[in-house]
């Protein structure tokens, strides 16, 4: 288990008595906000005292990292983001366990994965270690915030978007880097609940060499009206078929999906058209680590129907950084609709949701080193 050692010395941020690769200067509010309880959190509607920036200059590179109080940002009407979409983002969490530390789930993984995004989108790449050291220090700085009650947690929202004000489809010379942070309370206040969730073909989320592995602005707008249709039909979630052949399952909402149809775990492959979720690469670990059949693989939507009617569709749910797992209890095709494990929660689903949260709050063994401790920021 990783740690990083940080101190606030003359107005920045140490990494273990060193600067880092960019030194990390700190404005701190002269205004605190009022940390809610942690039994009034919800999920994303609450932000604390600070943001981290830095921005990009074509020519110089990122500069200019700093931590600041949280405040809006002033946009010309002209700037790119605003008209050719030009954003990515990702999401992470950070724990406290009952010995008080703070531990960050998997943020190596989730640094690289922004970058990945980047890519898709012609944003020039960070350094992942500065994106990572960006995380620690401003939770060093707002570690007050982090919530204590079992399934509470930190959410960590870093994201890019261009700056430069032109009309034209072209890539932005300039760009922002903003991190902002959220005490969240379960993504379900029920908890781990099964939802019911609609298949359909009559929308299409992504296709293969479009941005459907990347955490895009237009990756997410393009699933809300399917969804808000589901939503209408008493549904929770919609399960999105591949965008060619709208035959073989794709994504559920805005999570990986898995299944187990007999003894075999199954989710699709990552061809392209779907994110590579950082929680989905966790679970498929934890499967392999017991010994479960596991398989990458295309499956359509008929072979699950066939399965739920058949008997042999255990369990499925989703996979993601906000919920762990969604246990899946009914599942929606054209005018049929089919009940799994009763309705209720399978024993894989729980026991995959128990040892991953068990590792994010330092309550079970870290075999893989997933976690990263941040010690206390001192003045």
């Amino acid at each position: 288990m990783a740690t990083a050692l940080l101190d606030d010395r003359d107005g920045f941020v140490w990494f273990d008595g060193q600067p880092g690769p960019t030194p990390i200067a700190i404005t701190r509010t002269s205004k605190p906000k009022v940390h809610p309880a942690d039994d009034e959190l919800r999920f994303g509607s609450v932000f604390t005292d600070h943001m981290f920036r830095m921005d990009y200059t074509e020519g110089k590179g990122w500069h200019d990292a700093k931590i600041i109080p949280y405040q809006p940002f002033s946009l010309d009407p002209a700037t790119s983001v605003l008209h050719y979409a030009q954003s990515v983002f990702d999401g992470l969490k950070a724990y406290r366990g009952q010995d008080g530390s703070i531990r960050f789930f998997r943020a190596a993984k989730h640094a690289d994965r922004l970058n990945r995004s980047c890519g898709y989108l012609c944003i020039p790449p960070l350094d992942p270690e500065l994106v990572v050291q960006s995380f620690h220090a401003l939770v060093g700085v707002d570690q007050s915030w982090v919530p204590s009650k079992r399934g509470t947690s930190l959410y960590l929202r870093p994201a890019v978007i261009a700056s430069e004000s032109f009309l034209g489809v072209h890539p932005s010379k300039t760009y922002t880097y903003f991190l902002i942070l959220s005490p969240v309370g379960p993504y379900y206040a029920e908890g781990i609940n099964p939802v019911k969730i609609l298949a359909t073909d009559a929308h299409v989320r992504a296709v293969q060499g479009g941005l459907g592995a990347a955490k895009t602005a237009a990756n997410y707008a393009a699933s809300i009206l399917g969804a808000e249709e589901a939503q209408k039909m008493g549904y929770t979630q919609v399960l999105w078929l591949d965008g060619v052949e709208h035959r073989y399952l794709d994504e559920v909402g805005t999570m990986n999906i898995m299944l187990k149809i007999g003894d075999e775990i199954i989710t699709p492959p990552l061809n392209g058209a779907i994110l590579a979720g950082v929680t989905r690469d966790s679970i498929l670990t934890l499967c392999r680590d017991w010994g479960l059949k596991t398989s990458e693989r295309r499956i359509s939507i008929d072979e699950v129907m066939a399965a739920a009617r058949n008997g042999t569709l255990v369990e499925m749910w989703g996979t993601g950084t906000a919920a762990v797992v969604s246990p899946v209890g009914e599942l929606g095709y054209k005018d049929e609709r089919v009940t799994i494990n009763g309705g209720k929660t399978g024993t894989l689903t729980q026991k995959l949701y128990d040892a991953i949260v068990g590792i994010q709050y330092g309550e079970t063994e870290d075999r893989h080193e997933w976690t990263t401790t941040l010690r206390p920021l001192k003045g």
